[in-house]
């Protein structure tokens, strides 16, 4: 379900429970030259299907072409302020660890690059001071398209540490979540061992940490030891008793 009440609009700040360090810098809006024009997925009708052909045909009076009507394939509005937020995106914005803002969401829309996934649709990408900020849309045909979900990756880890936006753990954290995302059923020993977490982020029922050395990240609760996100979230956290 998507909400409408609270989507990002053009000059919001972080959402609420996000978070970003307020002592983030906002980017400066680059030249509209410098935007790059989306790519585009092959449409489902091809030049030659009738259907295409019936949406530009004018009529027996020879009035205007009927308007086509927009279909999934279509790119996406940059508009921010016409997008309603997911329940499921809104659940994000309050997790620890999560690095999403309805700011973050706004500036990726406007100017971020846009792409076409498969999986999961049109997402907007936009990297900033070493961090990739991702947001994916959908209902994207339709007069109320919604933010479906959103997340942050490392783009360039030294230039992240240099901008000082997120200190080291936030950057770790990113780095480890990223990881547990990425391949859920893998064990990812050797990409949480040389990172430091002390601020617990959430993922499923647990908060997790972790220390330098250790190949696994640990509940704060329940002091459950993993090392991949489907082990996460297959087991629930029942607090101090659960050790």
């Amino acid at each position: 379900m998507a909400s409408r009440q609270g989507g990002p609009g053009p000059d919001e700040g972080s959402g609420t429970g996000s978070t970003e360090r307020r002592t983030a810098p906002h980017a400066a809006t680059p030249d509209a030259g410098s935007r790059r024009e989306p790519t585009t997925p092959p449409s489902r009708f091809g030049p030659d299907d009738s259907r295409a052909r019936s949406a530009h045909r004018p009529d027996a009076g020879g009035s205007e072409p009927t308007a086509r009507r927009r279909t999934p394939e279509d790119p996406p509005v940059r508009d921010p302020s016409l997008y309603a937020l997911t329940d499921h995106f809104r659940e994000r914005l309050e997790q620890p660890g999560r690095y999403v803002s309805t700011r973050a969401v706004s500036d990726a829309i406007r100017r971020g690059q846009l792409r076409w996934n498969r999986t999961d649709g049109w997402r907007f990408a936009l990297v900033e001071d070493g961090i990739r900020f991702v947001v994916v849309v959908g209902d994207t045909e339709t007069n109320s398209p919604v933010v479906v979900t959103g997340w942050t990756e490392i783009a360039d880890r030294d230039r992240a540490l240099e901008a000082g936006r997120f200190d080291p753990v936030d950057i770790d954290t990113i780095d480890v979540r990223t990881g547990l995302s990425e391949a859920s059923a893998e064990p990812i020993p050797d990409r949480i061992r040389p990172r430091a977490i002390t601020r617990p982020f959430v993922v499923g029922e647990h908060r997790l940490e972790t220390e330098p050395g250790q190949p696994y990240v640990c509940c704060a609760d329940c002091g459950c030891r993993f090392r991949s996100k489907d082990a996460i979230t297959g087991r629930g956290c029942h607090g101090p008793s659960g050790r």
